[in-house]
This record gives structure tokens, sequence and C-alpha cells, in this order.
């Protein structure tokens, strides 16, 4: 196990004792049902929800498309409205938006959590693993309601990423006609006019309408073309406004169509009244109000941490008290809506969200700054990511992974200083995957990171070897050795061809191949390239640094893996003399070394030298860090592994049952680490039972 001072992205927490072969669980967590609320305004589509019910039982999909392409018909209003009412038919519901991303990724990102992926799968395809999942999909009994909303092309559901299990029933929302043939299509028409004049009637009370009612009608069909979310936002508009009529409403809209006509800023929306419903309720929005609705245009179509949003603001003119205000007026708009029951997540629908970002865009200086403070913050983000999130930090930074997503694939001009930034925002994304077992999506990521950077950088920019050498870094954890082999010799060619080779970059790039070749039992070639790398370290900084004792590790390893013990330990002993002498006894890096001391005698049968220096390693990380980390618990594993070997089962039992605690704290049940270390437990569980 190396000492962790590179500066490559490696993940260097300490697993010298880890088994590489991890069962399955025999209890497993069902990935939970994450639908949201349903509109209470839902009026209609009686027959559309009988039709989507009725083919779903016989069919394993159903697309629900509008005609003409329209926007604002209804779609995600209907797909919620029928996992609300047959709610009981289904042991599960899951809903995922795919306007950002595919179908895949957004699978294992919603099970990859809940459902322990087995380790060899981890090296495979995305392609591979979803399939995986659909075959273990919890709960194993049971329909289960699949809902893919607001999908733009059938490159998203590819048919072999769909389930094949008949028991997973698939809903799909589209403005595109002819999405699939493999699916039964529904395709939603305008609401009738008599739901429309009920739709009001719910917002606005009886007695307004009734006044009016041949008035409203033609509202209704004339202007806002009979679609939901225009005669949903015109309700919410006068119930605000209670004292207009709807004849003062009807002036308006002309108003706003006439405007809108004059600014060709309408021909997204498929008709022209939900523009102009939407530009009556923006109209009557302060400007302060108007400010943060064009701050939230920038963030993802997802539901939005309103935290997030206060964190951006900060970067902003705009300041707390036009943010309440904004909460406020935008929510009695239906301008957007909360998502749960806390407030704390709001969502916009689509064509709100267009309509605010071209008002953002008409503004230049204020669309640059709102821009810029949305990418920083999400820069702000990526950068504290860790080598090993653990579960606190996940759950934290979750909300802005959409967001973090989106400034990786459509606003990478406005991101500051690219040559030093642009790399943070794949890098915090792949942390992200990697910290929870994810390799294919870390993977996914930083290979468009080397592209990017290629692109706009050059191909032979510096930053591209350090993204190779990460990558590398990457599919080592996958076991994807010979891959990785070649980047990290990509990685030492550029390196070599920019500073030559008698520079740190280029001997730590050597330590890492050395390692690669390790792994291949290419041990020869990872001898020569360790032996090299310890010679240009000596070279260029000496022999008392920790690049030098990190070395001096890894050469140890290396032989300790051959079983060439007696070469191996003089290594670990200078290490070890080495940190204490640099920096004396009280620090982290002493206690690793003493760590892999012990493994080394742990490795030999010598548990009596070895059962000391694993104590003296668990003390000082206790000491220095506290019982409640994940140094703390590989310590625990170790030293429980060594009363394993010894067959000191009892004392053994109670170190595995912290360490397994602690991991499922910090990392989740489902994490490698944690089980990794539950296998141990396991073995030692089988041999207490065979006594």
């Amino acid at each position: 196990m190396k000492i962790n001072i590179e500066q490559d992205g490696t993940d260097n927490n300490q697993n010298n004792t880890f088994n590489l072969n991890i069962p399955e669980p025999k209890e497993r967590q069902a990935v939970p049902s994450n639908v949201g609320k349903s509109t209470v305004n839902f009026v209609g589509r009686e027959d559309e929800l009988t039709l989507i019910h009725q083919q779903l039982q016989t069919e394993q999909g159903v697309i629900v498309c509008a005609v003409e392409g329209l926007g604002g018909i209804g779609k995600t209003a209907l797909a919620l409205e029928y996992a609300k009412r047959y709610q009981q038919e289904y042991a599960a519901q899951y809903w995922l938006s795919l306007r950002l991303s595919g179908l895949a990724e957004e699978i294992v990102k919603l099970a990859g959590p809940y459902l322990s992926l087995p380790e060899i799968l981890k090296k495979e395809s995305l392609e591979k693993q979803v399939y995986w999942y659909w075959q273990n999909w919890l709960p194993q009994q049971g329909k289960l309601l699949l809902i893919l909303d607001d999908v733009p092309n059938i490159d998203r559901i590819p048919d072999r990423i769909l389930p094949k299990d008949s028991r997973i029933k698939i809903l799909v929302t589209t403005r595109e006609r002819c999405l699939s043939t493999e699916f039964e299509s529904i395709a939603l028409d305008v609401l009738p006019l008599d739901k429309c004049v009920e739709l009001l009637t719910k917002i606005v009370g009886t007695a307004k309408v009734e006044k009016e009612k041949a008035l409203v009608e033609q509202i209704c069909h004339e202007i806002l073309g009979r679609l939901t979310l225009a005669v949903e936002l015109v309700g919410e508009y006068l119930a605000k406004n209670r004292h207009l009529k709807f004849s003062h409403l009807r002036d308006k809209l002309n108003l706003a169509h006439t405007a809108l006509t004059k600014e060709r800023n309408h021909r997204d929306y498929g008709h022209l009244g939900v523009a102009a419903a939407i530009k009556i309720s923006w109209d009557d929005l302060s400007s302060a109000v108007q400010k943060v609705a064009m701050l939230l245009s920038l963030f993802a179509p997802v539901a939005i941490a309103w935290t997030l949003l206060e964190d951006t603001a900060k970067s902003t003119e705009i300041t707390e008290s036009e943010l309440e205000e904004a909460r406020g007026q935008l929510d009695n708009s239906h301008l957007m809506q909360p998502v749960d029951e806390d407030y704390s997540f709001y969502r916009i629908h689509p064509l709100v969200r267009e309509f605010f970002q071209r008002q953002l865009q008409e503004i230049p200086e204020k669309n640059s700054l709102y821009r810029c403070a949305f990418v920083e913050t999400l820069l702000t983000i990526a950068e504290n990511i860790p080598q090993t999130p653990t579960r606190e930090i996940i759950a934290a930074v979750t909300p802005a992974i959409p967001h973090l997503q989106l400034v990786s694939q459509t606003m990478l001009d406005d991101i500051p200083n690219p040559e030093d930034n642009l790399i943070q925002v794949f890098l915090g994304l792949a942390l992200f995957y990697k910290g929870q077992g994810e390799y294919d999506l870390a993977a996914v990521t930083l290979t468009k990171c080397c592209e990017e950077i290629q692109s706009r950088l050059g191909e032979n920019h510096p930053i591209v070897a350090d993204i190779l050498n990460n990558l590398a870094v990457l599919y080592e954890f996958q076991g994807r050795y010979a891959e990785g082999e070649l980047l990290c010799k990509h990685s030492l060619s550029l390196i070599k061809q920019r500073l030559g080779e008698k520079n740190l970059d280029f001997a730590i790039r050597l330590d890492n191949l050395a390692g690669l070749y390790k792994y291949q039992g290419k041990y020869a070639e990872a001898e020569s390239l360790y032996k090299h790398s310890r010679s240009l370290i000596k070279q260029l900084l000496g022999e008392n640094n920790l690049y030098f004792a990190n070395i001096l590790n890894n050469l140890a390893e290396l032989y300790l893996s051959q079983g060439r013990y007696a070469e191996a330990e003089p290594l670990c002993k200078r290490c070890l003399s080495l940190i204490e002498q640099l920096l004396g006894e009280n620090n982290l890096y002493f206690a690793t070394s003493l760590n892999n001391l012990a493994g080394l005698y742990c490795s030999q049968g010598r548990y009596a030298e070895a059962e000391p220096l694993y104590k003296r390693s668990l003390s000082l990380i206790e000491q220095l860090l506290g019982e409640n980390n994940l140094d703390f618990a590989n310590s625990l594993n170790n030293l429980a592994e060594l009363y394993k070997y010894q067959g000191r089962y009892a004392e053994a039992e109670p170190l595995y049952v912290r360490a397994i605690a602690i991991y499922q704290e910090r990392l989740g049940e489902n994490h490698p680490h944690t089980q990794k270390v539950r296998q141990n437990f396991m073995i030692l569980l089988s041999r207490l039972s065979d006594k």
C-alpha cells in the first residue's frame, strides 16, 4: 500500500489485506421508489389513463407523445397521475429524467448505491452492468413501474438497454412522434374545451368562471390553444390577482401575443398560448424576482436544491431578501413547483425554464455574471470532492451532480482559467462516481475530459498527461491493467516530450506504470521501473524526502508479492526510519509505514512481531483522527486479520464488527471497501461454525 503523497489523483487508502472476491450479500436493500407528487389540479385524461393501464397489462411499454410535438400539453402530469392512481398495483415505482443523459447512465446512478455490483462487472461496460441490475432489481416480486420522462430521442433509450423482464412496465414521455416502434404509442392531444374550463374552475372558483363562461371558453380555445400548462398558468395568475376579470386577462394575453410575435421568441413553444401565459406571469414579477428566475434558468432541468441557488446567488447582486421574495412569488405563480414536503427542492417546467433563459440572454452583462457565478459555484463543489468521499460527502454533493454534469456538457466555454479549472469539472464528477464504486461512469467522464482538453488546449497539453494518468489509475481499480498500462505509457511519453526524463513528474509516472506491471505479474519490468524511479528521485531530491520513502515502500511491496521477504524487510524498515527522521512518529505517514511493516511480518507468519506494530498504528490513527474514519476502520480490519490467522477468533470478531460499522456509516452498505471487510468477516464466521 502506497504512502499517501501522490500528486496524480490516486487513492491510497490502506487495503493490503483485502480479499478480491466479494460474495453477494444475503440481504440487499431495494432501490427506493422516487416518483414525485402529482399535480393537485389534474383534470381530464381519464380515457388516456385507462388506455395506458390497459396497454401496460399486455405490453411492456407505452410511449406518451404529443400531437404535433406540442410542449405544455401535460405529458409529465399524466405520467405522475398514472403513478398515483395505480400506485397499489406496483411493488415499486421509479422516475428518471433523460434530458441530460441516457438510460444506462441513469440506471447505474440510481441502482448503484443499493444493489451491490459484483467486482468482476465493475470492469465491464455500462451496458453489461445495466443488464445485471435489471436481472437483480429489487423487489423481485410484483410489477415495477419505470417512468422515463422527457426523452429527447431514441438514442437515450436503445432497445438493448431496456429491461427484458416483462414485470417491469415502462412509461415514456416525449415530444417526439414515432419515437420507437417497440412500444405502443398514445398521442396526447390538447385538452377538451370542457376540461379546460374545469381546470380553471378548480383554480379560480366556480363563481368567477360562470360570470364570463363564453369568454373563458374563447380564451382557452383561441388564445391558450387548450394546452394544460397555459391554462394552469393563467389560472394561477388569476388566483393571485383575484380582482382581475377574464376580459382584462384576454387583453393582457393579446398584448403578450403581439410582443412575442414581434420578438419571434415563441418558436420553441409549439403554440403561442404557452409563451403568452408565461409572459403575463413574468411581467407581473418584480425586477428582483425576475433576476432570481433568470439565475434559476441556468440550472439543469431536474429538481433544484434551494441551498444550491442560495450559494450561487452569493456571487451575484441578488440579496437574501430578494431570494425569499422570489421563492414565494415564483411558487405562487406556479412558475416553479416544490418537489418535497420540506420545500427544499423545486422543479421548473422545461418551457418555463426556456422562457427564463431567453430573458437572461437578452441582458448580456447579467448573462455573463450569472453564468460565471453558476460555473464557479459548481467548480468549488467539484474541487472539494476528495479522493475517497464518505457517504456524508456523497449525500451532500449529490444534488449538485446533475448541474455539474450540465457544466461539463454545455458550459465549458464559461469556465474561467480553463488550463487550471477545466479538468476540475470532470475530475469532481469522476471522483464522485469512483467513490461509490461506479468505475465505468468515472472512466467515461475522464475519457470525455481528455477529449475536451485535447480539443481546446491541444493534444499534447500538459494537462493531458495528468488526465491519462488519472484514467490509468482508475483502470487499475477496475483491474483493466493492460489498458491502464497503455495510458500510463502515453502519459510518460507526453511528459518526456515536454520536460525530458529528469523531473519528478516522470519519476512518479514510472512508479505508477511499475504498479500496473506488478498487478499483471510482470515483476521484472516492474522492478526495473521502480529502481529507475528511485534513482531519478535520488538525483532530483536526494534520499531524505517522502517521495523516496514512497518508492522504497512500493519496491518492498513488489518483493512481498513475490515472496522475497528478505529483500522487502530492509526497505520497509528504511522507509519507516526515513519517515521518523523527516516527520517524527506522530503522523499518518508513520502509522501507514508501521502498518506496512506489520503486513510484511504477517505474510511471513511472524505474528508476534506484527501484532505490536498493528496495535501501535491503530493507536496512532485513533490519536490523530479519532475512531470514526476509514484509516481507523482499515487498521481494525488488519489487526482482525492477524488474529484470524492465529486462530484468535474471539478477539478478531469485535474488531471486524467495528470496522464494518465504520465503513457502512462512512461509505455505505454496498461500497467495495465495505464488502471486502465483510468478506473477511464472513470467512471468520465460517471458521467459527466449523469449530
